[in-house]
Formats: structure tokens, sequence, C-alpha cells
């Protein structure tokens, strides 16, 4: 498959939206290296490879490590991420997952014990924004490729 559609140029101003967006996620109090396991995460489950390639590589430049990289998708089961970085990874499968998953009451209380409202609503927007970033790449056709 090829890229379908050049979309930065058919739709140069709303691209400009979702890079200043992107743009706004960046200047958040969410640590870095967090933003981009929760966009490995959600690329993950919508199974965007371009998405999964590019943050995977922006995680290690920022010098995350493999192990947390590779074990992403099975947080739950390691010691490794921290009680905040948890129940973030787990906002991002509910938000992503959301026709089935909601984001029931007893999630956001345990979101809250490690992040303010302002805090919520950043993880929320990332989370929305790589979820919006993964459909427009999937449905453009763009394909990981090697570096």
């Amino acid at each position: 498959m090829s890229q379908r559609v050049s979309y930065y140029e058919i739709a140069s101003d709303g691209m400009k939206i979702m890079m200043e967006m992107e743009k706004y996620t960046k200047t958040t109090a969410i640590e870095r290296k967090l933003r981009e396991l929760i966009k490995i995460r959600a690329s993950q489950i919508n199974g965007c490879a371009y998405c999964l390639n590019m943050h995977t590589a922006d995680a290690r430049k920022m010098g995350e490590t493999e192990q947390r990289i590779y074990c992403v998708s099975a947080w739950q089961e390691c010691e490794f991420y921290t009680e905040a970085e948890k129940v973030a990874l787990e906002l991002a499968e509910h938000v992503t997952l959301i026709p089935t998953k909601r984001v029931p009451d007893e999630l956001y209380q345990r979101v809250r014990v490690h992040y303010d409202e302002k805090q919520y609503v950043d993880l929320v927007l990332i989370i929305n924004q790589i979820n919006s970033w993964n459909r427009i790449s999937i449905a453009m056709g763009n394909i990981a490729t090697e570096k």
C-alpha cells in the first residue's frame, strides 16, 4: 500500500490544526517519555504500524529503554512502570477503546490520585491526538518504512 492522498497539501488548513494540537501536547506537564509510551500503546491497539515505527524511534531518542518499549502492551504485568504511568496507560486503553471500555468513575478516581484536573484533561487530549493520527495514517495508506 502507498500513501493514497497528499493530505498535507490537499487539506493544509486541517493539518495545520492537527500540528497545532501536537505542539500543545508537547507543552503539557505530562512527562515526554510517558507521552511516547501512550502513543505507542494506542498505536498498538489501533494497528498503526506507521505511528508505531515513529513513536518507538522517538522514545528511543528520548532515552526510553527497549524493555519498557517492548513491554508496554503488557504493562499490567511489569514492575518497571510507575503507578502513575500504569494508570495513564490504562486510561489510554479505555479512551482508545471507548465504545467498549468507556472511562468508569473508578478509573477516573485512580488517575486523579496521580494527576490533577489539568493533567487529566491533557492526558485525554494526548490520547485523542494519537488516536486521530492513527486514523489519519491508516486511512491515508501510510506505511512504516525502514530508516
